[in-house]
Order: C-alpha cells, then structure tokens, then sequence
C-alpha cells in the first residue's frame, strides 16, 4: 500500500543513533554528518519503489558527497514477515547496487519511530547543524524508474543546503510502501 509522508518541520532536530551496518560496522548518524549535512534515507530491499530508484540513490549519494553531504540508508521494516529485508539480504542487496554509503539496521525499529519515517523510499535531509530542511522525494519516479532527465529533487535540495544552510520551502513527499511495522499496525 502506497504511503506519503508529511510535510518537512524545518528546523527539527535530527534524532542521533548508533546502528549495526552491512559493513560490519557500528555506525553513529552523526559522524557522517558533512560540512555540507546528512541525508537519512529509509529505504528497503523488497518495496517497487526503492527498486526502481536505487541506482539514482547511488547516483545521488556520490553525487552529494562532492559537496560535503553525508548519506546513510536505514532499513526498519519487519524482517520477520518481510524476510527479503532480512540483514543478510541487506547486505547482499547493498553489494548488487554498490552503496558506498552505510546501509544501516533498525531492528528495532526505534529511529523509524523516532523520525515519524513513514514510507520506503523517505528521505530527511538535514543542514550541518543536523537541522531538517528537507522531507521530500528523490525526483518524480514512482513504481517504475522514470526517465533518465527527471529533475533531481532531492539532490537539489540538498545542493541548496549545503550553500546555504536552508532546504527549498516548496517540497514534493516522497511515495512509497509502508514501512512494516513489526506490530503490524500504524505506530502513530
């Protein structure tokens, strides 16, 4: 079921974890915090959504890095009844894309609550200070991979941040599939 996500809270402050990754690693959100900001994308191996986009997301995390834009991925749904998000499967998925970003494990699914992240693909995008100035979509792809010269939504917003410290006040949700809560139910 498709779900949309609410409207960007400028100013909110970025809620900071430390998260297992597919690396191997501990990862704690701030430290990947660029001179330029921090995307936190929640994203997943299983949703149409997040498969027709995750090469642009590749695409845009190096693209950001440039501009001294962290990037890290969370995956909070239920590995349990969603077994192709399992972390094994993550990190099979993270190699077959070539993240270079850390993908990240919510097992709990704390910092999805935590982030009121509602959706796969949903992206926050946060200023140096870890401030949101962003909550919208990566470009206007949905189910399927749109065309190769849609405008990079997300990318730009966050090109804008790191110059200026402040995100776009005209923002687009992201679409996507519901993030699988382990209740089965809307933790709202």
């Amino acid at each position: 079921m498709a779900e949309v996500p609410l409207v960007c809270d400028f100013g909110w402050k970025g809620i900071d974890a430390i998260l297992p990754g597919v690396d191997g690693n501990e990862h704690q959100l701030s430290e990947h915090v660029g001179p330029g900001g921090l995307v936190v994308a929640f994203i997943c191996n299983h949703c149409p959504y997040v498969k027709a986009v995750i090469d642009r997301i590749v695409r845009d995390a190096r693209d950001l890095s440039a501009h001294g834009i962290g990037f890290v991925a969370i995956n909070s749904n239920d590995a349990d009844a969603y077994p192709e998000d399992s972390f094994e499967n993550m990190k099979a998925f993270s190699r077959q894309h070539g993240m270079t970003f850390p993908y990240l494990h919510d097992e709990d699914q704390s910092i999805a609550r935590a982030y009121g992240a509602a959706c796969t693909p949903d992206f926050f995008g946060f200023n140096a200070d870890m401030r949101l100035q962003y909550r919208g979509r990566l470009d206007a792809s949905r189910r399927e991979k749109g065309p190769a010269d849609l405008r990079r939504d997300l990318y730009e917003a966050m090109v804008e941040i790191a110059q200026t410290g402040e995100g776009p006040r005209e923002q687009v949700a992201s679409v996507g599939c519901s993030i699988k809560w382990k209740d089965g139910g809307d933790w709202a």
